[in-house]
């Protein structure tokens, strides 16, 4: 499939703790929507980046880890897949596990641009795991490390155990909730929702 003219380079950030038992085909096969996006006929094939310092997707077999990053040119499409990818991870993964995905505007020049002008960048996190409770709890780790994060400037560290647990407070209604209307046993979709880069400033290309 060829991208020359592709309006995004979508950059894919992860890393994902799957099962002991998980083969390299089923990853593969699990991994489909990307590489077969990529234009490619295997994740072997797809696996390396457009840029040669990142160390695109590998699989570490010893530590059962999937690694991600990866950019490939693509189209507002892409999110379909990625909904897709997420879907067949949960099935695979041992934990929660956050993915970033970043789509840099390709026609966008920082220092040519009209004044005024914004770039389409875009931001999206994304969760899997293998059920809601395991996706909740990476959700609910990285809230509470942001909101330290920011609020370690003005306040010691150790004051700030009444709002991590206003914040479980809310987790655990959220579970609570989700197991009383039964959705419980519906597969999670492994989708955390998005935020946008629209307008802010343009996010590093590396998101290590």
């Amino acid at each position: 499939m060829s991208r020359f003219n592709a309006s995004f380079e979508i950059h894919v950030h992860g890393q994902v703790v799957l099962r002991p038992e998980v083969t390299y085909l089923q990853l593969q096969d699990a991994l489909k929507p990307l590489w077969r996006y990529a234009g490619s006929k295997s994740l072997a094939d797809a696996a390396k980046s457009s840029y040669e310092d990142e160390p695109g997707i590998h699989l570490n077999p010893h530590e059962h880890i999937l690694q991600m990053c990866w950019t490939v040119p693509g189209e507002d499409d892409f999110r379909q897949t990625l909904d897709e990818v997420c879907m067949n991870l949960n099935d695979l993964a041992s934990a929660g596990a956050a993915i970033e995905v970043t789509f840099y505007d390709a026609e966008f020049d920082e220092e040519e641009g009209a004044p005024g002008s914004e770039s389409r960048d875009d931001f999206v996190m994304l969760f899997v795991g293998p059920d809601p409770a395991a996706i909740m709890q990476v959700q609910r780790d990285i809230l509470v490390q942001d909101m330290v994060n920011l609020m370690e400037r003005h306040f010691d560290g150790a004051e700030l155990g009444g709002v991590v647990s206003e914040i479980d407070k809310l987790f655990a209604q959220r579970f609570d909730d989700l197991v009383n209307s039964l959705e419980i046993g519906k597969p999670p979709r492994g989708s955390g929702g998005s935020s946008s880069g629209h307008g802010g400033g343009r996010k590093p290309r590396h998101l290590h």
